[in-house]
């Protein structure tokens, strides 16, 4: 039991350090906290914001990149978690504010003011929404503008998750436009392959994407006017220009620095190039010609961020383990002879499997008001309970009741037998359990990255938002790896366990 409260108390240390406002240092100006959204030009702009700033802060910014859409970095800015994005007014006003119109820039400040939040540093570019089509079918289909698009109901509309949910998105501009269409889910980078590949013909596109002009599509006219402009801004904590006055500085200078053929470039860099967005931001910060080539599966592997991510990815799944173990066991042991009770216990852990990983995160990050690590660890301990749970009941049922008997009949008090007789012979079982819920737990923490956690999901969100195939690849050896790993470790355990036994 002594273990199970070491563990425990780990696991809250490092909950409690993992949750907004924990400082590693105090110091009178912290590090900024810089978050980005899961696209391309999100990225690039988070990278942008943290080289402007660093040069002038003594303490580097935090950079939370590819948080997911709208609604989880909103939540993170809302709840502290970081304290700057880059955003667009467009989606401001009609995503974050409700609002049934756009709204000019003087009243989306005094809307967001009651909210704690402000917008400023007009970075000098629109990013707009819009639908593209092949151009050869735009010709042969005289597809000019979106109005077109309802004299031809059999086309196959491929549009992103975020875009059909939006208020400015699908449902809106189908009853302005009465079109016919029922288009499917798609994630905004594989859009493009599946254009490209003809199983979708109608996609949406930002049209700051440097896909447009390279697979040669024809972005349709918006000729109703149903999308708002989305100018590029800093989304920030109303606090930030009084409590980091040197990174509030340093931000304005990227004020009116990039225009559409500026952003349109960097975004091909990323995408068609495979130049890092660190390198991305360094080359327009210095103004020099662009340097760098596109990196290999190699580099990308081995890249300078694999310590890091090894590291986080590690401790998700030590600690949500350890806390898992520290909790299952425990339980397990004082359910087992408890039919209904077990039962109970049992049906619970079962039905927190059956909820989705990111639907999880979703809930965890509003209920604890939070993005990161925090969450990601309660998530993954939640999800490591049931094969642990269920491996020391069904280890402590293996054991022959006989054997029990024997130790009651030595004069063993009933925690002498459990500690002597029942554990011992029901540890390889229970041990299998924690080796179970380790590899569900190796594989789901790459989800962590979703919410700012980091770890090798961390490549995998990236390069599913750039289509980068190596980027992902290069996040999913490594936890590949880790998990055979860590089958290798748990064999050598219960062979050591197997031959201690025999020795015994």
């Amino acid at each position: 039991m002594r273990l199970t409260a070491l563990l425990a108390a780990f696991f809250m240390a490092v909950l409690m350090g993992a949750a907004p406002g924990a400082s590693a240092a105090a110091n009178d100006e912290p590090a900024l906290r810089i978050g980005s959204k899961r696209f391309t030009e999100s990225y690039i702009l988070a990278e942008l914001m943290a080289q402007t700033v660093a040069p002038q802060v003594p303490r580097a910014p935090v950079v939370r990149a590819g948080l997911g859409n709208t609604a989880v970095t909103y939540e993170a800015l809302r709840s502290g978690a970081i304290d700057v994005y880059p955003d667009y007014t467009g989606t401001i006003a009609l995503e974050i504010l409700k609002s049934p119109v756009p709204l000019a820039t003087d009243a989306l400040r005094a809307a967001l003011a009651p909210l704690g939040l402000g917008i400023g540093v007009p970075l000098g570019f629109n990013d707009g929404y819009a639908l593209a089509v092949r151009s050869a079918d735009a010709e042969w289909l005289g597809l000019r503008s979106l109005a077109d698009l309802a004299q031809h109901p059999d086309l196959r509309l491929g549009l992103s998750n975020e875009f059909l949910g939006r208020i400015d998105g699908w449902a809106g501009l189908a009853a302005r436009y009465r079109l016919p269409q029922r288009p499917v889910g798609l994630d905004h980078g594989l859009a493009y392959d599946a254009i490209a590949a003809r199983q979708v013909d109608v996609i949406d596109i930002y049209t700051t994407d440097a896909k447009i002009a390279s697979l040669g599509l024809t972005v349709l006219a918006d000729d109703r006017g149903h999308f708002p402009r989305y100018d590029a801004v800093l989304l920030y904590r109303l606090d930030l220009p009084q409590r980091l006055p040197r990174a509030w500085a340093a931000l304005q200078t990227l004020e009116g620095r990039i225009d559409e053929r500026r952003m349109i470039a960097m975004n091909g860099r990323a995408e068609l190039q495979g130049v890092a967005f660190a390198t991305i931001a360094r080359d327009l910060l210095a103004g020099g010609a662009p340097t760098d080539a596109a990196r290999g599966l190699g580099a990308k592997l081995f890249g300078a961020d694999l310590p890091r991510l090894a590291a986080q990815h590690l401790l998700l799944v030590g600690v949500s383990v350890g806390a898992a173990t520290a909790i299952a066991v425990p339980l397990g042991l004082l359910v087992w002879r408890r039919r209904r009770a077990r039962a109970v216990v049992m049906a619970a852990t079962g039905l927190l499997q059956t909820i989705p990983s990111l639907a999880l995160l979703a809930v965890l990050i509003s209920w604890m008001g939070a993005i990161g690590t925090a969450p990601a660890l309660v998530a993954l301990t939640l999800y490591a309970l049931l094969p642990i749970l269920r491996n020391t009941v069904a280890g402590l049922h293996g054991v022959p009741p006989g054997l029990a008997q024997a130790g009651a009949a030595l004069g063993m008090t009933g925690r002498q037998t459990l500690r002597w007789v029942l554990l011992p012979l029901a540890l390889p079982v229970l041990l299998a359990g924690v080796r179970t819920a380790t590899t569900i737990a190796i594989g789901t923490a790459t989800l962590a990255a979703f919410v700012g956690a980091g770890g090798f999901g961390e490549r995998i969100v990236t390069g599913l938002a750039l289509n980068d195939g190596q980027l992902m690849l290069a996040g999913a050896l490594p936890a590949a790896a880790l998990a055979l790993l860590a089958e290798g470790g748990f064999g050598l355990a219960e062979w050591w366990l197997r031959r201690r036994r025999r020795s015994d």
